[in-house]
This record gives structure tokens, sequence and C-alpha cells, in this order.
């Protein structure tokens, strides 16, 4: 029997679009004389509808889409992950997140049962969890399948921790074992094994999840079937990467990353696609780092209602990364990037801002801020009189360039983009309504080291960055000679120590053990601690890393906590 594994880029509520994603590949796996077509987790609605859900037509408007897609369906079956009513009459959640095999009328169910509300999850909010693991039958094969979470909390296999910064496959987090529950079935033991998935995309974790399934398959002698879902949603970024394995946890397949894709396998996993390499291994993390942030990118402006965006260009490496992604994202004659001098920039930024454009072959216009920074500072003087200069000065050019921006946005319906990578948002090296405004941080969880990595990764080939903007010093340019690392410790120091405390949970005391002056180390975390309000304040960011800011941590602004070192 062929199976076909579709992953799709939903858009959350809109059935409609969702469910014509699922037509188009459920004749694509007909024409390829499949029997079944797996689709991913909440693949209907798409994942994660969070709120949405408490609407009351939510999860009638969806059902009624599928129920008219499903009965035009003649000579395959279908297994997706949709949204259905919890029917038990006593307590609990109203809904469940569901697992639908539908099969010439038929419909077979299995809830998903492990909720997790740990990182960017909440999924315990709203759904129930099911009570049992239900064996599928599909011509006289058993179908063993499970909803994401599900299928890693098997015991039989241990955790999969990679380290470095990669996000592995967690410590059991639940007393329940679906996957075992399944294996032991009354019903017989499955010979398939299926999982639906929404899982979000992070550096290292799809190498992560493939370890620990190939341990799986090993360990239980069974095939696996990984469905994923692909795309933006809002800082979540989908990378798809699904996957066949073999009983012996060889590879039957693996379908492409950051797009939409299909595999075909029989039943007994003889590939029947171009080859069994797992690509996201191989891949370097630059790349897989450059394809997760358009993707992203691109999904969050469409998604959103725009076709265009506007940012900044500084003749910096943080904006150029920027103008790079936006321009793989939405086609360079989309973007709009604008030079904003102020007294302070020097010329070689004008002049490595326009070979950028130029390269790119986006747009590019000038506007300098020298009039309206006079003009500001005249107004306040009467105020500020006999006073010194000082930060105040310096996020006025921020603001103005960042009120500026945001014309541009209005005016001519442009996304605007912020700049802004991780080192400087976790400090606080960044102005509020300033270089910090816009719809979209782009590169809000890529720390400043990895900024130059996948800077030089793009210029591989060709120069497509000014080298110029890769060699000279990172400035904010907003005072007279001024580099970053007038107040802030070099990049080469400040990263390893905010990925200690802020993705490893380190103590200050454990962080200076590797090495780090004490007293550095205690002011980056008073300085992490001290700009929450700033974070949570900022345009919404994709997602790169394990511990994104974000949805995924939840620090209060107000807290007076504080570590020994």
């Amino acid at each position: 029997m062929k199976i076909a594994l579709a992953q799709i880029n939903p858009v959350i509520g809109d059935f409609g679009f969702n469910l014509s994603r699922m037509r188009h590949w459920i004749a694509r796996a007909r024409t390829a004389g499949c029997r079944l077509v797996v689709f991913p987790e909440l693949a209907v609605s798409g994942y994660p509808p969070q709120d949405l859900l408490e609407r009351r037509g939510f999860v009638e408007n969806q059902q009624a889409a599928l129920d008219e897609m499903l009965a035009a369906i003649e000579g395959i079956a279908v297994l997706c992950g949709v949204v259905t009513r919890h029917q038990d009459s006593g307590a609990g959640r109203p809904l469940h997140n569901s697992a639908l095999l539908y099969d010439q009328g038929r419909r077979q169910w299995n809830h998903k049962r492990l909720l997790p509300t740990y990182d960017v999850f909440d999924e315990a909010r709203y759904f129930e969890p099911g009570r049992q693991s239900v064996i599928f039958d599909l011509a006289g094969i058993k179908l063993g399948v499970t909803v994401c979470e599900d299928i890693f909390n098997y015991q039989g296999v241990e955790p999969v921790a990679l380290g470095g910064g990669v996000q592995g496959v967690p410590a059991r987090r639940y007393a329940a074992d679906p996957l075992t529950d399944l294996l032991a079935s009354p019903a017989g033991s499955p010979d398939i094994l299926i999982n639906i998935a929404a899982s979000p995309f992070s550096l290292g974790k799809c190498g992560a999840k493939v370890e620990f399934f190939r341990r799986l398959c090993r360990r239980t002698g069974r095939p696996l079937l990984y469905v994923n879902q692909v795309g933006g949603q809002d800082s979540l970024l989908f990378d798809g990467h699904s996957l066949a394995l073999n009983p012996d946890g060889s590879p039957a397949a693996m379908a492409a990353g950051f797009r939409e894709d299909m595999i075909v396998v029989d039943s007994l996993l003889r590939s029947q696609s171009a080859g069994p390499e797992i690509t996201c291994r191989n891949t370097p993390p630059e790349r897989l780092a450059l394809e997760a942030l358009s993707m992203g990118t691109a999904d969050y402006v469409r998604k959103c209602g725009f076709k265009s965006a506007v940012l900044g260009l500084s003749g910096g490496i943080d904006s150029a990364l920027c103008a790079v992604i936006a321009a793989r994202a939405l086609g360079p004659e989309n973007i709009l990037g604008v030079a904003l001098p102020s007294p302070y920039t020097a010329p070689e930024s004008i002049s490595d801002a326009r070979a950028l454009a130029l390269n790119l072959g986006i747009n590019f216009e000038i506007l300098a801020i020298n009039d309206i920074f006079t003009v500001e500072r005249q107004t306040l003087g009467p105020l500020f009189a006999g006073l010194p200069e000082d930060v105040t000065e310096q996020n006025l050019q921020a603001r103005i360039r960042g009120s500026l921006l945001m014309a541009l946005s209005n005016k001519f319906g442009h996304m605007l983009l912020s700049t802004g990578n991780k080192s400087e948002l976790a400090v606080g090296y960044c102005t509020l309504y300033g270089d910090m405004s816009g719809g979209l941080a782009v590169i809000s969880d890529v720390p400043k080291t990895m900024v130059y990595d996948i800077c030089r990764y793009v210029n591989r080939d060709r120069e497509v960055i000014p080298a110029n903007i890769l060699r000279r010093p990172p400035s904010a340019e907003l005072a007279l000679d001024q580099r970053d690392d007038d107040d802030l410790p070099p990049y080469e120091i400040l990263d390893p120590i905010l990925f200690s405390y802020l993705e490893e949970n380190k103590t200050m005391a454990e962080i200076a053990a590797q090495g780090f002056e004490a007293g550095v180390v205690k002011d980056v975390v008073r300085r992490v601690n001290i700009n929450e309000h700033k974070r949570q304040q900022a345009a919404i960011g994709l997602r790169l890393t394990a511990k994104a800011f974000g949805c995924g941590r939840r620090y209060p602004i107000t807290q007076r906590y504080q570590e020994d070192v």
C-alpha cells in the first residue's frame, strides 16, 4: 500500500485555503497511486490557533468545511489533524486536539493525550487530553497514530540531549506513555507508527528528532512515518522535514525543508522518492538559519496582508542581513531600503548601504535627519539648558529614524522590518520607539556573532554584502567615533555569557567559572534583567534558537530577584 506524507503551510482560521492545499496534495497522492495521504497536526485549522478556539463558531466552521471536502473524496483515505469537541458530559475542557482517519465514509479518531505547556506551548489551556490510545485499521493494516508530543514520552528510548546550544528531545515530562500503550493495545500491535506534528523549528532540533526516531524504530521494530507542518506562524517557524524510517531506523525518505512537499513510500517502507538523504543533519546551520528566517519573513508579511517591506539601511551588518532576508523572502522589487544619515554617520556607511542595495537589486533612498535633529534639540534646548549631552540625544536620532520609516510604511503600505539582533535586545542596546519600531523583528533571535556567520555564508560564492560591512567595527553611529564595545563587552564574550544565562539557565557563578570575569557577568545579567520592559514592547520576532525572547520566555517586568555571582 502506497502512503503519501504531505506537509502543508496553513493559514490559521482560513479553512478554505487550508483545505484547498489539502485537496491539491490529495490529488497528487491519488495520481501517484496512494491508498492513504497523511497531513500534519491541526492541518485544517493551522497550528497554534490559540484563543480563536474560544470563539463559538471556530470549531463549527472548521468542521463544516472539512465535511464538505471529505464528502468529495473518493478512492483514497485521509489522515489529518483536526479540532474536535469533547463529547463527555462530565467536567473537562471542551475540545480535543485529534487525529482523524477518513476512509470511504468511515471515521476513526484518536485524541492527543500529552498536552505540552512548556516553552512556546499552551495546549492544556484549550484541550482535554485523550484517555486512551487507539489503533486505526486501514485495509487490514494496523496504524499506530500519535499526535506530536505523544510519541516523545516513549520510555523505551532515552531522551536525546545534543548540547552546545542545540535543542534535543527533552527528558520525559509525563507519567503517561501513549506509544507504549499503542504497542500493547488489545486490538493488536500496530504494523506502522505514524506521528502527525506541528513541531516548531530551532537550530539543531531536526537532527535530534531524527536520532530519537531512529532509536525508536530500532527498539520497536516498526517503521515510522512523521509528518510535520511547514511555514511561519507569528514568531514560530515550522520546518517540515517530514520523514519515513525503516524498522531498523534507516531513512527511507525525507521531505524538503521550509516549503510544502510530499514524499511517497509503501507500507513496507520502500522509498518511492528521490533518495534517503537526511538533509537537515548535513546542512550548515547558517543555511538553515537563512532559509528559516526567509520563510518566516515571507509568511509573516504575506499572511498579515502585506506585499512589500521597508527597512533602514545603516551600512551595518544587522541591517545588511535583514535586507538579504527580505529580498529572498519577498523579492527585491518589493523591498525599500532607506539610509537615514545623521551628523555622526560616516560617509562609508552611506556608500556601503548603496552598494548593498545595488547588489541585492532592492530600491534605495536617502533621507538625511540632520535638520530634524537640529530642530528637536532647539525645541528641547530651554528645558535641557546646562545639562550635558548624553544618551538622550542619541535616542532622539533613533526615534527620528523610526518616525520617518513608519511614515513610509503608512503611506506606501510597506511592513517596517526592525533590524536589531538578539545580543542587543538582550542587554537593551536599542531604543524604544526608535530602532525597535516595526512590524517584524527579523533577526531578534540571532546573536551578533551568528549574524556575522550567516553573512559570511551569504557571501560564500560572491560578494553580496560589501566586504567593508563585515570588516568595520560595529557601531550605532549615534555619537562621534562611537563603537559598540565602548559600552558592551566584545560580542565574542557577550554572546557566550548570554547563551549560558538565557538558554542554559546557568547561574552567574557557573558562568564566571567558565572563565569570564565575574564583574562582566554581573553587569550583563543586570542589563538583561532591567530591560525586560523593552523586550515586551518590541516587535514580534522569529524564533530561531531553543530559547527566544517572546512567548517561550515569560519573565515579570517588575521584580527584584538577584543572584549571587
